[in-house]
């Protein structure tokens, strides 16, 4: 039998046979039927009270999109298909993807492979799978371990990642950058109305600040793992840094007028994107940094350079 996953994404792109698939009424009574216990045609037909010929072309449909998983297994008479959701949960995105083009240049960098910091407790790191390390210790973000890490989380300082500048490797002229990730406040437990001062600084330059409006737990994280606690943080927001020959821009909103020249690139062989929560913020309400299987986005910290 095919391995459960928690979270399907589909795409009108790549998945139309899935989105199809979903808008029959009775392979959407089977998916949740099956999405609880694993049952064979016979048992799916008496509990739904509908024939089995049509029971099975519509799992056969099910089958096809990916949506349902099937194995064969000896029963009392004969073979018999036991057919099991393959997911727990679908999201359906109707907004597609963001097109690379040969002007542009992406790199993601883990959130575990910060090459500098300085953070104060509470904090932690962890993986899919479990903490790195112990609690509240700062020490703990040394741990080699780290770059599996897919939650990182302190109440002030900082972490910083060194992208290769990818800029000094190409003729054209540089647009703008950009830097996103999934953030939000910290604070043991969680509170939606916990608000963060948020800096990014690029190569030393403090380019701009958000305010995060909260740490969020009211709902698990579409990517995060069962074992994770509900108390715990369990998602954030999806921001962009955009820096441009005329201003910094957050989610298209202008937060300071640092601007392309400023950050020195031609300088220097990689680009430091720092992180973080000043002592001295306004709303000194700590940070969490959501990667690769945490969260509601699955991806790490992604810096895109524009031509």
């Amino acid at each position: 039998m095919g391995e459960k996953n928690r979270c399907l994404l589909i795409t009108p792109e790549t998945h139309a046979d899935a989105i199809i698939a979903l808008s029959s009424r009775v392979r959407l009574d089977i998916l949740s039927l099956v999405s609880r216990q694993s049952l064979n045609i016979n048992e799916i037909a008496a509990q739904l009270q509908l024939p089995q010929s049509t029971v099975a072309t519509n799992v056969a449909a099910l089958e096809k999109s990916g949506l349902l998983n099937t194995e064969v297994s000896t029963g009392k008479k004969g073979n018999q298909k036991k057919c099991t959701a393959s997911c727990e949960e679908i999201v359906i995105r109707l907004i597609p993807e963001e097109k690379r083009s040969d002007d542009t240049i992406e790199v993601e960098m883990p959130i575990g492979l910060f090459t500098q910091y300085q953070v104060t407790a509470p904090c932690g790191l962890c993986s899919p799978d479990g903490i790195i390390g112990f609690l509240d210790v700062p020490a703990s973000f040394l741990d080699p371990d780290r770059m599996r890490a897919a939650l990182v989380w302190f109440e002030t300082g900082w972490v910083e990642y060194q992208f290769p500048d990818n800029s000094m490797y190409t003729d054209k002229k540089l647009k703008s950058l950009e830097l996103s990730a999934e953030l939000s406040s910290e604070t043991p437990g969680t509170n939606a109305s916990w608000k963060s001062d948020i800096t990014v600084w690029i190569n030393g330059v403090d380019i701009g600040m958000w305010t995060s409006p909260g740490d969020f737990g009211d709902k698990r994280g579409k990517f995060t793992p069962d074992w994770w606690k509900l108390e715990g943080s369990q998602y954030g927001l999806l921001k962009k840094w955009s820096v441009t020959e005329d201003g910094t821009y957050v989610d298209g909103i202008r937060v300071s007028d640092i601007v392309l020249s400023d950050l020195n690139l031609g300088e220097h062989h990689s680009i430091r994107i720092r992180m973080g929560v000043k002592e001295d913020a306004r709303h000194p309400g700590g940070l969490n940094i959501f990667g690769k299987g945490f969260g509601n986005y699955d991806h790490a910290v992604l810096l895109r350079l524009h031509f």
